[in-house]
């Protein structure tokens, strides 16, 4: 087949071509160093927050609730093999369990865990080579975030998680990518996935989300199986119909495909903006103004005893979904801007014990809720087209005020990454949680030089050492 020119972004009018024909031409020898570089850190860090969120309620309980026979695919966490549709379930409701997984601004949501949720086991099915692997997942990411980009962001406001509705798209293209089906199997698969796309914001604070992710990730991987088996769907303008996903899901006039198009491998997504690598488990929302707080908390410690009155401000989109000034359970927390403001305040750090079990009813942080107040930032404090600042000010009783504003947090662009060594350490801190110790280091080396592995299942073997509790 001939391969498109990639200069030509109007070789096709429908969307679904375009990213057909994309998406099955690419090769490793189109991707540059840099999205290869950023490619491992996604994977490196997808696997670890998957380890950690493999035992979580919610994995367990979703695993409970299929009916899991054997096969050749690894569950995280564990030594059980199951098929491959059951494997992507499970292990993608892992990967987002505690939230913890990257971000893309483009997406408005988490681009690898659907996407690596659905590669990992089909590549153990079809003894894929650690190259194709990535090309795959940079195939997967990068159209999930280019259809963001013709969607966003009027469809994340909406109330459409796009984790979930675009991520199905991105693992669907990554593993017709990984299977090598051609454009038309491949546009034909991006349909299918069209009609299994689902995912609401309502049902963030629960288990339903991080099942969004086990949801698409299996999705997508069906629906590129179900091209490669010639069931058929409408690949030719499943996108722009009247009826179908853009008019359906976001409605006339609020998309932009041509937009999306123009856009492909102009950047490649992967390297800019790039992968947000979490450093606090809670919504990404949050975590601008985590770290305007702990700036104030690293030049001053403040007793909660000392606190009159706290004000923190976000985007009035991310807000929406994070003013939980009560939080209800551990999973609600994490979308409580209030509580992760008073435990970085009171411990000066967030992380993952502090959305376990009953964490959030602890008397010290809870005393503290009623004098955090939180509001949308204006003009006045950041930019029109900043969607990502945020900004605290601490009122103490002696009268003195503390403040501190980040324009974006550290980490969530390629342009502001999380230093090397603190990724690794977290992947190797989350990867303590299931895995034996002497399979960690290991494993991150396989990682770094996954491009050089002729079978990914010499990675996941590694991934199968387990303590013996797991």
């Amino acid at each position: 087949m001939a391969r498109p020119d990639p200069q030509d972004r109007h070789s096709y009018r429908r969307l679904s071509g375009f990213l057909g024909e994309r998406v099955a031409a690419l090769a490793w020898d189109d991707l540059p160093p840099q999205a290869i570089h950023w490619a491992k850190i996604g994977i490196l860090d997808a696997v670890g927050v998957t380890l950690a969120g493999s035992h979580e309620q919610a994995t367990q309980r979703v695993a409970r609730s299929l009916d899991l026979a054997s096969g050749p695919c690894l569950l995280f966490g564990t030594s059980r093999r199951v098929g491959a549709l059951d494997a992507a379930c499970v292990n993608g409701t892992a990967s987002h369990a505690l939230d913890f997984d990257d971000c893309s601004n483009t997406m408005g949501g988490h681009p690898s865990a659907p996407v690596l949720s659905a590669l990992f086991p089909l590549a153990e099915e079809q003894d894929a080579s650690g190259r194709d692997f990535v090309t795959a997942y940079v195939a997967g990411f990068e159209a999930e975030c280019k259809i963001a980009l013709a969607v966003n962001f009027h469809h994340y406001t909406k109330g459409w998680h796009p984790t979930a509705t675009l991520g199905t798209f991105g693992a669907a293209a990554a593993a017709a990518r990984l299977m090598g089906l051609d454009a038309e199997q491949t546009s034909t698969a991006l349909a299918l996935a069209a009609s299994f796309a689902s995912g609401i914001k309502a049902n963030f604070g629960t288990m339903a989300k991080p099942l969004h992710v086990g949801h698409s990730a299996r999705n997508g991987l069906l629906a590129a199986r179900l091209a490669g088996a010639g069931v058929t769907a409408n690949s030719e303008d499943v996108f722009e119909h009247e009826q179908g996903f853009l008019d359906v899901f976001n409605g006339p006039g609020t998309y932009d495909v041509e937009r999306a198009m123009r856009a492909w491998s102009a950047p490649f997504d992967i390297v800019k903006p790039g992968i947000g690598i979490k450093q606090y488990p809670c919504c990404g929302s949050t975590h601008p103004a985590i770290d305007a707080m702990l700036e104030i908390v690293g030049r001053r410690r403040i007793a909660p005893e000392e606190v009159e009155r706290i004000d923190a401000w976000i985007h009035a989109r991310r807000l929406q979904h994070t003013n939980r000034p009560q939080p209800t359970s551990a999973l609600d927390a994490k979308f409580s801007l209030q509580y992760v403001l008073a435990r970085a305040l009171a411990d000066g750090m967030v992380g993952i014990p502090h959305f376990e079990n009953a964490s959030y009813h602890e008397t010290r942080v809870t005393r503290l809720l009623p004098r955090i107040h939180v509001a949308p930032y204006d003009e006045s404090q950041f930019a029109r087209e900043n969607h990502f600042g945020g900004a605290v000010r601490i009122v103490l009783r002696d009268g003195s005020v503390e403040t501190a504003r980040v324009d974006e947090a550290l980490g969530r662009t390629s342009d502001n990454p999380v230093p090397p060594e603190r990724v690794r350490r977290k992947f190797e801190l989350c990867a303590a949680t299931v895995l034996r110790e002497e399979a960690i280091v290991p494993m991150a080396d396989a990682i770094g030089a996954i491009d050089t592995l002729a079978d990914m299942r010499t990675l996941t073997a590694l991934l199968a050492k387990t303590k013996a509790s797991a």
